[in-house]
């Protein structure tokens, strides 16, 4: 079984059952909006040692939890799961993943920049109708596995795009894989 060096913070104890069937490593449970100053020290701490990786839910709640740790530790990597990974039966967390889905979530972690210019604008999206378009959502989905930012609205995906490294020639190559994958259906 794999091993990770970092520490990994998620929400819940069933998203820590979830992650330990898939590989080694430590894990801090939050306790989604429970997270509180005994809980920050613990994440601060493991930032400072081991290093943290957010891995919340793809959804409203994990997205808040997820930009408070960040607003405090601001050099932490993220993982981000895909919805449709996340996904059952209409239930949406990390504990419905499977050990593959995890294990790819947390091989493409991201850390947030500072940016001086923007490399993506809403024309971007609009031109490969990643916004605007009734299957603009499912496109941002799976564009969104491809680069390991997972799913938001077209605001936010530009946002992440912009602020997790993501460079051009790795934007082109995700979309072709993208576009492939379309064809053959």
């Amino acid at each position: 079984m794999e091993r990770v060096k970092e520490t990994i913070v998620v929400e819940g104890k069933d998203d820590e059952a979830a992650v330990k069937k898939a590989l080694q490593c430590e894990i801090i449970i939050t306790r989604g909006f429970g997270l509180n100053e005994s809980i920050f020290k613990r994440i601060e701490h493991a930032a400072k040692t081991t290093g943290i990786i957010v891995f919340t839910d793809p959804d409203f709640a994990g997205e808040r939890i997820r930009e408070r740790i960040a607003k405090r530790i601001p050099n932490c990597k993220h993982a981000f799961l895909s919805r449709e990974d996340a996904e059952y039966k209409g239930n949406i967390g990390i504990e419905n993943a499977t050990p593959q889905s995890i294990i790819e979530a947390l091989s493409k972690v991201r850390t947030l920049k500072t940016i001086d210019e923007l490399i993506f604008t809403k024309q971007d999206l609009f031109e490969l109708e990643l916004e605007g378009y009734p299957h603009s959502a499912e496109l941002r989905n799976k564009l969104g596995k491809i680069l390991g930012i997972g799913y938001c609205n077209s605001k936010q995906f530009l946002n992440r795009l912009n602020h997790y490294g993501v460079s051009r020639q790795e934007f082109v190559d995700a979309y072709e894989i993208l576009s492939s994958d379309l064809k053959n259906k």
